[in-house]
């Protein structure tokens, strides 16, 4: 009997010390390894840590359109989403994410990326078979007719010429033109801004969707409201220096 307690107080010791030989001292065990950041392939932590910034956790949106957009997704080809992906779109906020191309990602981690966005959020049917437009302009865009094609499909929300009204923001501001594509804005008004309200260039007019040819003129009258120096709301003169202060000048 008493062997028989000696043994048993002895199993757990055993069990500690063969646990204990299985991973020898200053070795790390199977699975605790930390991957090298270009070694990461998980598409959430891909995602969330250079997209969502922009585009919002699980893409829905934020400063920048929601990829999480069906309507989006059956616009804009594998080709062109990998392409934005990797080479950025220059004068605009969106980088490069390649790293030919100066930044961060390899070709493995943008193909994730790519890939992950389309078969996680992109919808069969989404389209009900409407003949939509092309993502990118095949068409010569006019940005007088724009102007008026503006008043007609557009003015409700965002206001006059663009400045604004109550139901959506300004997109005639000067600083705003300069930090978007001319294929950001046809993105844009084909796709929509669902998470904000926008219809996409179905929803403007019920019964009356948008054109081509008048998408191409709205996004040529936009671009022509574009000016050489963005984002200085004074005059010339106000910015000159101010004049000393009558208390200035007795002193």
């Amino acid at each position: 009997m008493k062997a028989l307690q000696h043994l048993c107080m002895f199993a757990p010791l055993a069990a500690i010390f063969l646990a204990g030989c299985g991973a020898p001292h200053g070795q790390p065990r199977i699975g605790s390894e930390v991957l090298a950041p270009n070694e990461v392939l998980e598409f959430g932590h891909l995602f969330s840590e250079n997209c969502a910034a922009c585009h919002g956790a699980e893409g829905k949106g934020g400063a920048a359109i929601a990829l999480a957009n069906p309507v989006y997704l059956a616009i804009a080809d594998e080709v062109s989403i990998r392409k934005v992906i990797a080479q950025g779109v220059p004068g605009t906020a969106m980088p490069a994410f390649a790293q030919s191309a100066g930044g961060m990602l390899t070709d493995a981690q943008i193909d994730v990326i790519t890939k992950e966005i389309r078969s996680r959020w992109s919808r069969r049917g989404i389209l009900d078979a409407a003949s939509a437009p092309p993502y990118t302009p095949e068409l010569t865009g006019d940005a007088q007719r724009g102007e008026a094609t503006y008043k007609t499909y557009c003015e409700s929300c965002h206001g006059l010429a663009g400045r604004g009204g109550q139901k959506a923001s300004a997109i005639s501001g000067d600083s705003f033109l300069a930090l978007v594509s001319d294929q950001g804005l046809r993105t844009i008004v084909i796709v929509g801004r669902p998470e904000l309200g926008a219809p996409d260039w179905r929803g403007n007019l019920p019964g009356r969707p948008m054109s081509d040819q008048e998408i191409t003129d709205i996004v040529a009258w936009l671009a022509s409201r574009r000016v050489p120096n963005p984002g200085q709301p004074y005059s010339a003169s106000n910015n000159a220096q101010p004049q000393e202060s009558e208390d200035a000048k007795r002193k």
